[in-house]
Formats: structure tokens, C-alpha cells, sequence
């Protein structure tokens, strides 16, 4: 007996030895032979949305390797979380506001399901302009980045909506001979890596760029305008709104490129968004930056992310030559809450002839109809680009959906209708929307720009 309990004395002191060493180190993955751990993920907008605990309270946030700090920025009433150690702090992004007020604590608890780190930083947002919740159809509280990655390998499976979490100890770099494997550099806490990008058909002239990794950007590729000699504004663009920043909303000009070349892998006619310099001023502080390599390029591969060893390593998947598609209506849609929805059901009675064991003989088939109340998710327009189809319908910010193509508006998922308003040149929509009091109807076109 006294054995036994000596035995597993030892054994206990091992285990808290080998998650204090780890814990020091970044996330502790429990037990001396834990190698890995894998998380489900959902994809959204081309964005990864996982659970992360924070102080014992499970939260939401997407997995965003452009940015160096962990943010929680959306916190309702009811999602009550203790945090430490707060200061006054101030965050700027891209867009072209101020700076956002935050509360900077320290000595936070992270975890993803079997690892944990202590001591973490975190920064919290007094005020969500953005509301990025609304905008993607599910609640997202925060993003984070390098406090994860950098003690971490993380394979993002985007194909199983899988990510795995290695433990830097153990990992070796699986052999895999359609892999590529890239050096990454480093600047404030961000990855960046050489690319090339054939910017017009007329020339084949390949042009280097250095790029931040941002898979906390739903678009292919970012590029700043004159960034470099060769990246000038594009000729063939339509103006539009490019997504919301920490310091505002985001402005640019959409266009398509001719080839993306990352190595051995060529990726034709993907679009691109020309940032204007108001909007990306904080973004050029790196000087040998010209843009940002997003999450509709990376879904296109299996992708393996080592910061401890400065790399990156992708093999491409099944949707690797699929096409880029852009929102050709010139509506932004937020979701707006929910409202009580009345749905009919009917119940079938039949009445048999003579006996009700002759089923053949029915002298009659009545119907019963039924009421069960549903909450079913309403839908807004958050935005809308000047001279765009939507704009010139008169649709306005503010309206709310109805019906889009005769069909309840609350049967869609926020997913269906951007994918409805990228499906086609040309493709006829037609909206029902309340506007105050009013319910007016509008139709237009989808308008391809390029």
C-alpha cells in the first residue's frame, strides 16, 4: 500500500511539473505524453470561429493571425466574466476614426479544451462600434492571435473545420511531399511572407510583395496603393466599403488581379482590395509591407503554422481552383435580432367506410391545423455602396428584410444571403423590407464590376 501511494505520489508530482513547465512557456497541454489536441471549428464569412474559455467562461472567437493582441470586444449582460489586474488603454486598427477606449487586464486564465495557459493579457473594448457579431450571423466575443500561436503549432484543416494544436515539445513536420513549406518574418508580433502577384494581362511581370498573413480577414488579398513603385491604383475597380477596423470602417477599391504566385502554387484572376492610405495609415508603419494575404486564399489550402520556427506550410486542397466571388448587389447585411414568427402545421385524419380496419375504403381525409410560435432571426442593411444596384433601387441602411425572392426572409441563414447576393451577373433579386412603418417592395440586378 505504502507503494502504491509513494507510486502515485511521484507520478502527480511529474504531471504538475510538466504543466508548470509548459504553463510557463505558453498553453500547458496536461499529461507528460500529450502531444496534440484537436478543436472543431465553425467557418464563417471565410473566417475560423472556436471556443475559448476565459476565466472559466466559454466564449467565441475567431483565430486571427493579423493581430498581436487578444481583444474581447462584444460582452453582453448576461455573459458575466471576471477579469483582473484593469487599466485604462487605447487600440487603433485599421480605418480612419480614433482610437478605441479598452481596459487592459492581466493575469487572465485562457483555455482550449485540454490546454491552458495562465498570466495571459487581454484587452477589453468599452464600446463595440462594429458589432461584428451582427454582421457575421453569430455571436463572436473576441479575437486572438499571436498570445496563442507563439507557443503553439496549429494545423488549420479548413475542408474538416478542424484545427489541431501541437505541442512544439513533440512535433515534427509531417512528411508531405505536395507540401511547401515558407519562412516567415516577424514584425510587432505579426507573420509576414514574400509573395509575388501578376498585377495586369498585358504584362507578365511578376512584382514581390511582402504580405501579412491575416487569417482574421475574410478577402483574398489586400494591396496598398503605392506601396511600392510597380502597386499603383488599379484602372478597372468599383468603390466600396472593405469591412470595419478597430479605428472605423474600411475604404477601398475592389478589383481583380491576374495571378497570385506563393512558390509552386499559382492562383489565377483572384480579386483584390486596393486600401486607400487613410484607412491603412497604421497598417504602413512596417515600411516593407504592401498588403495582407486573407482567409479566401488560405481556405484554398491545408495550412500548418509554426511561430516557434518561423514557417509556414501549406498543400493545397480540393477547392484550390475554385473561383473568387464578390457581393455584386452593393448591400451589407447585419442580423438584427429575432422576432416571434406564427407557423401553421397540418395533421391528417381519415375517416374509413364501415370498418376502420378496411383501409382501402376512405369516405373522407380531414385536416387539422395547428399554431406553434418561433423565434426566427430578422435581418437589416447595415451598409450600402453609393451607386451600387442596391443604392440605385433605393434600397437604404436601416431597411429591414422581409422577403428576398419570394421567400421569408428568416428562412435564410446571414450565409445564404451573402452567397445569393455573389451568385451570378445579372441574377434578378427581389426584396420586400419595412422601412419604419412601411413595407415597400424593390427589385434589381446583381452587377458584375469585374
Amino acid at each position: 500500500m505504502r507503494f502504491v501511494l509513494k507510486k502515485t505520489t511521484l507520478l502527480l508530482f511529474f504531471l504538475f511539473l510538466s504543466c508548470y513547465f509548459y504553463g510557463q512557456n505558453g498553453f500547458a497541454f496536461y499529461g507528460l505524453n500529450e502531444k496534440k489536441q484537436e478543436v472543431r471549428f465553425k467557418f464563417v464569412n471565410n473566417l475560423i470561429v472556436f471556443p475559448l474559455t476565459i476565466n472559466g467562461k466559454e466564449l467565441s472567437f475567431i483565430l486571427d493571425t493579423g493581430v498581436n493582441k487578444t481583444i474581447l470586444f462584444s460582452l453582453l449582460t448576461s455573459d458575466s466574466l471576471g477579469i483582473n489586474n484593469v487599466e485604462r488603454a487605447a487600440l487603433r486598427g485599421l480605418g480612419n476614426g480614433r482610437p478605441v477606449e479598452a481596459l487592459l487586464s492581466r493575469n487572465n486564465t485562457f483555455k482550449i479544451k485540454g490546454m491552458t495557459s495562465n498570466n495571459q493579457t487581454l484587452y477589453v473594448i468599452l464600446e463595440d462600434k462594429f458589432d461584428l457579431s451582427s454582421k457575421m450571423g453569430v455571436t463572436i466575443h473576441g479575437i486572438i492571435g499571436y498570445n496563442l500561436f507563439r507557443h503553439v503549432i496549429v494545423k488549420i484543416d479548413y475542408n474538416k473545420r478542424k484545427l489541431i494544436f501541437y505541442n512544439p515539445k513533440h512535433y515534427k513536420l509531417e512528411k508531405c511531399r505536395k507540401c511547401e513549406t515558407f519562412p516567415l518574418v516577424f514584425y510587432r508580433n505579426k507573420p509576414y511572407i514574400d509573395a509575388k502577384v501578376q498585377l495586369d494581362e498585358s504584362s507578365d511581370n511578376l512584382v514581390d510583395v511582402k504580405l501579412l498573413i491575416d487569417s482574421g480577414g475574410s478577402d483574398a488579398l489586400w494591396l496598398f496603393e503605392n506601396s511600392k513603385e510597380d502597386i499603383k491604383p488599379p484602372t478597372k475597380f468599383f468603390n466600396d466599403i472593405l469591412g470595419e477596423g478597430l479605428s472605423g470602417t474600411i475604404y477601398g477599391k475592389r478589383s481583380r488581379i491576374s495571378k497570385f504566385v506563393l512558390g509552386n502554387y499559382h492562383i489565377q484572376k483572384p480579386t483584390v482590395s486596393y486600401l486607400d492610405s487613410l484607412s491603412s495609415i497604421n497598417a504602413r508603419k512596417f515600411k516593407e509591407r504592401n498588403g495582407s494575404l486573407g482567409g479566401n486564399i488560405l481556405k484554398r489550402f491545408k495550412v500548418w503554422i509554426d511561430y516557434p520556427n518561423k514557417r509556414i506550410t501549406l498543400k493545397k486542397s480540393g477547392s484550390f481552383a475554385s473561383g473568387f466571388n464578390y457581393n455584386m448587389s452593393g448591400i451589407t447585411v447585419a442580423y438584427n435580432g429575432k422576432t416571434l414568427v406564427k407557423e401553421a402545421s397540418n395533421s391528417e385524419i381519415k375517416i374509413y367506410g364501415g370498418s376502420t380496419s378496411q383501409i382501402s375504403s376512405i369516405d373522407q381525409v380531414d385536416f387539422v391545423t395547428s399554431f406553434s410560435y418561433f423565434f426566427r432571426p430578422v435581418y437589416k442593411i447595415s451598409n450600402i455602396v453609393p451607386g451600387s444596384p442596391a443604392d440605385k433601387a433605393g434600397l437604404k441602411v436601416g431597411d429591414v428584410f422581409m422577403t428576398i425572392n419570394s421567400e421569408q426572409a428568416f428562412k435564410y441563414d446571414l450565409e445564404d444571403i451573402i452567397g445569393l447576393f455573389q451568385e451570378r451577373n445579372n441574377k434578378r433579386i427581389w426584396v420586400k423590407v419595412k422601412r419604419g412603418t412601411e413595407v415597400l417592395k424593390f427589385r434589381f440586378r446583381l452587377r458584375k464590376e469585374i
